[in-house]
Formats: structure tokens, sequence, C-alpha cells
């Protein structure tokens, strides 16, 4: 007996800065809205780590130019 099952997925969302969901440069919201989650809570995760130690504000930079503009 053989059973054959059929992948079904979703068309895979690619990571790009927000043009319509940005305050500084659109990481956040493009972080937010290629995991399906609200651009105020990734920014507030965001603000929230900047008071711990580490190279938070960094990252955000690097992130903002490697992540491309969504089109």
């Amino acid at each position: 007996m053989s059973t054959s099952y059929q992948a079904t997925s979703a068309p895979a969302r690619r990571l790009t800065r927000s043009r319509t969901d940005a305050w500084l440069g659109g990481v956040c919201g493009g972080i937010a809205a290629r995991y399906g989650w609200d651009a105020s809570l990734v920014r507030a995760l965001f603000v929230a780590s900047i008071l711990l130690p580490g190279p938070q504000v960094l990252l955000y930079l690097v992130l903002w130019l490697v992540i491309p503009r969504e089109a």
C-alpha cells in the first residue's frame, strides 16, 4: 500500500526592509512582516534589548545595509 503526500507550502516570503512600516530604516517592520508579528512588538523588543549589554545598534545598522529594500 503506497501513500502519496503532496507538499503544500506557502510561498516563501523574503526578508526585506519595509517601505510602508518604517520608522528609521524599515528593519523592524520588515522582520515583523516576514514572520507575521506586530511591528510595534518587534520595535519594543529592540528598544528593550538596548538596555542589555551588547552590539544591538551595530546589528541594526548592519541589517539596514544587508537587507534589501522592499520593491
